[in-house]
């Protein structure tokens, strides 16, 4: 397949790039290329690349800067899922798109399914949800991947952030009333290769299997990376002032994607083991 793909350089889109292009095709774009909430822009590149598929892994992810940053947020998430899936339709072209555990609200009891009410809290959360919907209304062939928690080698995320504390700190402390699944770029990549390949569409939940709360997290982070002097306690989401609220629960039923592809994501503490193991090797502060 010739796939474009649409924030290359970020942390999903790296580990994307690197995998996909293995044995496909792979032109990667990023932020600096081409103006994403611009039809124009997003006709021309598109026009010009070719593609058979395109990958948006472009978005705006500072959930704390979306609630003071709301038009470019929604000029990002929302708008330039729409100038892609225009650009794509008369073409025919798959697009493959992200969207968030964020769009859920965190009331329900258990995994949220596919087909579960959106009720987002969080100005993040809102304009993924729009792009959803924008995608849904301008193409009929495309794969909506919602994840949850990322982490990976490149770009900013949870297990750097903790063990960059920890290195810093000797007492931290975490929020334990939040619930999610924390998802290794790398594994995500994989279940998308295999989803592309295979010719499927639809709406998809794709995490690592398990569930955690932030402090859960960050317990086994600094365990797996053999920290034993920090000193770590769980607090209130309320103790942890921040902008954007975000939900209790979020953790996500992959349960489709299983039952469909055959395919089981691995545990989430396999997944954190392996990259620390493999991609953070390095004693230098972690970007």
């Amino acid at each position: 397949m010739n796939i474009l793909l649409l924030g290359h350089k970020g942390m999903l889109g790296s580990d994307l790039f690197g995998r996909l292009s293995v044995h496909h095709e792979v032109i990667g774009k990023d932020m600096d290329d081409f103006d994403i909430a611009s039809a124009e822009s997003c006709q021309h590149l598109i026009s010009e690349a070719g593609p058979d598929v395109v990958i948006n892994a472009a978005a705006y992810t500072d959930v704390d800067g979306c609630e003071s940053n709301r038009n470019t947020c929604f000029a990002v998430n929302a708008e330039g899922t729409k100038n892609v899936a225009l650009a794509c339709r008369d073409r025919n072209i798959k697009i493959v798109h992200f969207s968030t555990d964020y769009v859920f609200d965190g009331t329900r009891k258990g995994p949220y399914r596919e087909e579960d009410d959106c009720h987002p809290l969080n100005v993040y959360g809102q304009s993924k949800w729009m792009g959803e919907r924008l995608l849904q209304q301008f193409s009929e062939n495309y794969i909506l991947v919602r994840t949850a928690w990322l982490y990976g080698k490149n770009g900013k995320n949870f297990v750097k952030t903790v063990l960059n504390k920890a290195r810093m700190e000797k007492k931290l402390e975490v929020v334990d009333d939040q619930i999610g699944s924390p998802t290794y770029t790398k594994d995500l990549a994989t279940a998308v290769q295999y989803l592309l390949e295979n010719n499927y569409t639809g709406v998809f939940h794709i995490t690592n299997r398990g569930s955690c709360s932030w402090y859960e997290f960050a317990v086994k982070i600094l365990a797996y990376s053999g920290i034993t002097d920090v000193e770590i306690s769980p607090i209130t989401s309320e103790r942890l002032i921040r902008p954007a609220k975000r939900p209790a629960n979020s953790v996500l039923s992959c349960r489709k994607f299983i039952e469909m592809t055959g395919k089981t994501m691995g545990y989430w503490q396999v997944a954190l083991q392996t990259f620390i193991s493999r991609d953070l090797t390095s004693k230098k502060p972690l970007c």
